[in-house]
């Protein structure tokens, strides 16, 4: 059966938005057992080391990457040769961060922590390439993002299946409606999901 490994953004958390919404709507599909949504630690070597886990424990999951998750999907699904479902995600963060070294704290556990030039030395560690399969990639991009430009992440995915919508923002607005799209390319069959409406979660 096709399994589900979500991978939320900086300062983010299992109890985020979406990641919520994920879950509920795994738990009314009886798939709850083959979604994982792990607390992805601060320090992106620790943080990819708990997804390389995950990957193992289910498989060949699709990957659900928000924000800076969708980086460290992108590379987690060139290196495995996995399917990636990015949802406005950091292009090159590395690239990004010097206006936010120092303290930071998690939105979600009030965790507090220092990010520092050896986090994004770790960063950029994990760039890859520009993807070229559009049949392993879909990256969905709101234009009212208001942390990232999605035009970035346009021309960066540019070959890959786009889905860009107008206005929303960072969080993406109406993710739960998307999920049939979302558990299509996954692979679950469409009898599993296709009777079922999720704009309640």
């Amino acid at each position: 059966m096709p399994s589900l490994l979500y991978l939320h953004g900086f300062n983010s958390s299992p109890s985020s938005k979406k990641a919520r919404q994920l879950v509920r709507a795994c738990e009314r599909l009886g798939i709850a057992e083959q979604l994982r949504v792990p607390a992805l630690h601060h320090h992106p070597r620790l943080a990819i080391a708990q997804c390389e886990q995950a990957i193992a424990e289910l498989g060949a999951p699709l990957l659900i990457g928000s924000s800076l998750g969708g980086y460290y999907a992108t590379h987690l699904a060139e290196r495995h040769g996995l399917k990636a479902l990015l949802i406005n995600p950091a292009v090159l963060p590395h690239t990004r961060f010097d206006g936010y070294l120092g303290a930071q704290q998690n939105l979600y556990s009030g965790e507090t922590w220092q990010l520092t030039h050896e986090h994004i030395q770790a960063l950029a560690e994990l760039e890859v390439a520009p993807p070229q399969d559009p049949q392993r990639f879909q990256v969905w991009l709101q234009t009212g993002d208001e942390t990232l430009d999605y035009r970035q992440a346009q021309a960066w995915y540019r070959a890959c299946a786009l889905r860009i919508q107008p206005g929303g923002d960072h969080s993406y607005q109406g993710f739960s409606q998307q999920l049939p799209a979302l558990f299509a390319f996954a692979g679950f069959a469409s009898s599993l999901w296709r009777d079922h409406d999720f704009s309640d979660l």
